[in-house]
């Protein structure tokens, strides 16, 4: 694409409970230049923040073996001396260990979740010591397909199945390195809610409570039917190589099966309402769709996410990363899912969105219902799945009151 136009929402034409949605100002930013084959984190990139441990081979649930497994993670705070004062955050799936602070070298943007953590807030990092990891599989400096395999290239296609359980497998690893001995809280959404889900299951005497947002403990139909669509888009697009294409210049790997992948997905992250109040059907700047040679707002909007994603995400971490959240269970070789959720002790916060078309609230209340000191709470909110990473006046308040507990 050429140039993205781009609908913001400021905070007077929030889209909001208590005041009406009001459309926001077009805001026009011009070409990028060419997208790279893979917005990854490789050697020689600025590291920034990130700090790395290598974690030896791992053995894997679906079969086979990572001869060498690095983690690259984030940290805030001090570990006390007890090693226990300390707060696990799993990020989702595009997300990754920046978790709070500014955009720069090696951080191509902001935390994610600024908001909620940081000195004096609800994670509050004068407290806590908060460890925020990428998960294995990812693209952000821990091992995944982009990082080389032992014969100096990357692993590309080679890369092996995943799961859940071996992502929280290396964090657990990780947890040891570190010295934590039991993690206060553990605490993710989405795909980082799975893993949150497994922790305690898999090392219940790790954790004393945690926090599963906006996810499930059993990947649904629907949501095995939405990433199939976009696990198609990838593998579609010709330039995804069958999954080496590490090698191809800017603009000739495959960012428009990625980029398509994201716009499915992002439908998905919002709500139809807000979608409606806040695009319509208005065209986009001065193009005219009439006739299919323009564009509608809501079309340009997921086009700029699209070309985002792009630009610092990769095709092969979206499709393993995915496969893994495919095959979510936490009930499997377990009983079934309520067998596993009342075999879980830690106290569960969890939380959903009530306007989560992706992971409804049904599921976050089977979570709590299952789970013998299981406590549900729900946010109000317009804007779908996102909604947890938006509405932090509502969140912030759910979270001091259940760390206190």
């Amino acid at each position: 694409m050429d140039s993205v136009t781009t609908w913001e929402t400021s905070p007077a034409g929030r889209v909001g409970r208590d005041a009406p949605a009001r459309r926001a100002p077009l805001r026009r930013q011009g070409p990028k230049g060419p997208v790279p084959a893979s917005g990854a984190w490789r050697e020689g990139d600025p590291v920034g923040n990130r700090m790395f441990v290598d974690l030896g081979p791992l053995h894997l649930e679906a079969g086979g073996r990572l001869p060498q497994v690095r983690m690259s993670y984030e940290t805030w705070g001090e570990l006390n001396a007890a090693g226990d004062n300390a707060i696990l955050v799993l990020h989702a799936l595009t997300g990754d260990s920046h978790v709070t602070g500014d955009a720069g070298p090696g951080h191509p943007t902001g935390g994610w979740w600024s908001a909620m953590v940081g000195p004096g807030k609800p994670i509050d990092t004068d407290r806590y010591f908060v460890v925020a990891p990428n998960v294995l599989g990812g693209c952000q400096g821990s091992t995944g397909p982009s990082s080389d395999a032992p014969n100096g290239t990357p692993w590309g296609s080679r890369f092996p199945y995943l799961t859940v359980r071996d992502q929280v497998a290396a964090e657990l690893e990780l947890t040891d390195r570190l010295g934590v001995s039991r993690w206060s809280l553990v605490i993710g959404a989405s795909m980082g809610g799975h893993r949150v889900l497994e922790w305690a299951l898999a090392a219940p005497d790790r954790v004393a409570t945690i926090a599963p947002i906006a996810t499930c403990a059993q990947s649904s139909a629907d949501q095995i039917a939405w990433a199939h669509a976009q696990l198609g888009a990838i593998k579609a697009d010709p330039k995804y190589r069958g999954g080496d294409y590490y090698d191809a210049a800017p603009d000739d790997g495959p960012h428009r099966g990625l980029g398509l992948a994201r716009q499915i997905a992002h439908t998905t992250y919002r709500s139809a309402h807000e979608l409606d109040e806040r695009f319509g059907r208005l065209p986009q700047g001065g193009e005219n769709p009439l006739g299919g040679d323009g564009r509608f707002a809501v079309q340009s909007y997921l086009d700029h996410h699209a070309d985002k994603l792009a630009r610092r995400f990769d095709a092969n971490s979206y499709v393993v990363l995915s496969d893994s959240m495919l095959t979510h269970d936490i009930g499997r070789d377990r009983g079934g899912v309520e067998a596993a959720l009342a075999s879980i002790q830690a106290p569960t916060l969890a939380l959903s969105v009530s306007s989560d078309r992706l992971f409804p609230p049904s599921q976050s209340r089977r979570i709590a219902d299952g789970v013998p000191r299981g406590v549900y709470r729900e946010l109000d909110s317009p804007f779908g799945h996102d909604g947890f990473l938006i509405e932090n006046d509502q969140l912030a308040p759910i979270l001091t009151e259940f760390l206190e507990a």
